[in-house]
């Protein structure tokens, strides 16, 4: 499976959500919170505006930070996904 974006979206993949607080105890599914902590999969050509292609700011592999409510959530043979406009991605996160 390929997901190719198109224009300026970038697919993003979440990283596992601790599951555990520090103190040990274990979070239901409800209590977690969203993560806004991203994997870049895949990235989209470039907007075009006015016959220029604008450049992608990321690329795939790059960990991001998202807003919390932005892009489209899919899912995919059984892999879940996400698709936002450069536009939302805050940050990328460098180690």
């Amino acid at each position: 499976m390929k997901l190719r974006p198109l224009g300026d979206r970038v697919v993003l993949q979440y990283q596992d959500v601790e599951e555990k607080t520090e103190s040990g105890i274990i979070l239901p599914d409800s209590a977690k919170e969203k993560p806004q902590e991203a994997v870049v999969v895949a990235v989209g050509p470039g907007k075009c505006k006015d016959g220029q292609v604008t450049a992608m700011q990321v690329k795939e592999g790059d960990r991001v930070l998202i807003s919390e409510y932005s892009g489209t959530e899919v899912k995919i043979d059984k892999e879940e996904f996400k698709i936002v406009s450069q536009e939302d991605i805050l940050a990328i996160v460098e180690a």
